[in-house]
């Protein structure tokens, strides 16, 4: 009786883990068909590539479009899209990447219309079945989706991307020192520090497109970044260098550099405080930073 009783519980526990099991399974099918929040699940896309070859420029080479029919998973990045289409069935495919994780920034595209990370954005995330890839707007075309950055990087350089300070250079290497931060100055120049030089908010702003001596807001939300900076004491020639009339009173405010950015910097941010700075509405007055000697501090700590 009792060996009947226990056969009994164990069939019914039994049939509850298969229930749950076949609930469990529905439940990601339907998934699967009906798509979770913003993600939409295909099988396979059709990838539009944008094909030029401006330094052979010959007829066969002419700005036209290709298309690959790609296989593609929940996790399918557009990256992993146009390496297998390269991979498996054009590996003429001209395309710039390198690090695969939205760090290095090479491989900014124009993915349906909208300057992007190609390895971060998923297939998942776009609508429809067909996803066109094209090169970033505002830069010289290269070959297919590789543009020339080298306007893009002068006018970063231009802005003098260093800590400018005369106490900077140590003359006596046997001397360490460092220089006082709190808390609060890191945070004014932080989050414009997470800037990748994909080249995205300088593909999507209006005003490059009309002026190639616009600095852009990569420049401009960098200047930024080094006149916020308690470090940097050359406060009179950062903001001389962005002050003419293709400066940074070109920037209209549209605000599409900040859109697009795919590490939340803001540019559009950093060219409203860099202007209320040059405008003197600023309340906040900057201060440099003190310089302590380290020297004297490591001596009693190796003696000790």
């Amino acid at each position: 009786m009792e060996n009947n009783k226990n056969k009994k519980s164990f069939n019914n526990e039994n049939k509850n883990n298969i229930e749950k099991e076949i609930s469990f399974k529905n439940k990601k099918d339907n998934m699967k068909n009906e798509g979770n929040g913003n993600e939409h699940f295909k099988e396979s896309i059709k990838l539009k590539v944008f094909r030029i070859n401006a330094v052979r420029d010959t007829k066969k080479d002419s700005p036209h479009y290709d298309e690959f029919q790609v296989p593609v998973k929940r996790w399918t990045t557009v990256l992993d899209a146009l390496l297998h289409a390269k991979s498996y069935q054009d590996s003429s495919i001209g395309i710039r990447y390198s690090c695969r994780m939205a760090t290095c920034g090479s491989c900014g595209m124009k993915i349906n219309g909208k300057p992007r990370l190609a390895c971060y954005t998923k297939i998942s995330e776009l609508e429809g079945d067909t996803i066109t890839c094209e090169p970033l707007a505002n830069f010289p075309y290269i070959r297919d989706l590789v543009t020339d950055f080298s306007q893009f990087f002068q006018h970063h350089k231009n802005i003098m991307p260093y800590i400018q300070n005369e106490n900077a250079d140590m003359k006596d290497n046997s001397e360490l020192s460092e220089y006082l931060q709190t808390p609060e100055d890191v945070d004014k120049f932080l989050q414009f520090s997470y800037c990748i030089k994909c080249g995205l908010c300088y593909s999507a702003c209006p005003t490059v497109a009309t002026d190639t001596k616009f600095p852009g807001p990569q420049a401009l939300s960098q200047a930024y970044r080094y006149f916020s900076d308690s470090r940097d004491s050359d406060k009179k020639n950062r903001l001389n260098v962005i002050d003419d009339r293709h400066g940074i009173w070109r920037c209209h405010f549209a605000g599409s550099c900040s859109h697009v950015c795919p590490k939340g910097v803001d540019p559009a941010l950093g060219i409203q405080l860099l202007r209320n700075h040059l405008l003197g509405f600023s309340k906040n007055e900057k201060k440099i930073s003190s310089l302590q000697d380290r020297s004297s501090k490591d001596k009693t700590k190796n003696d000790k």
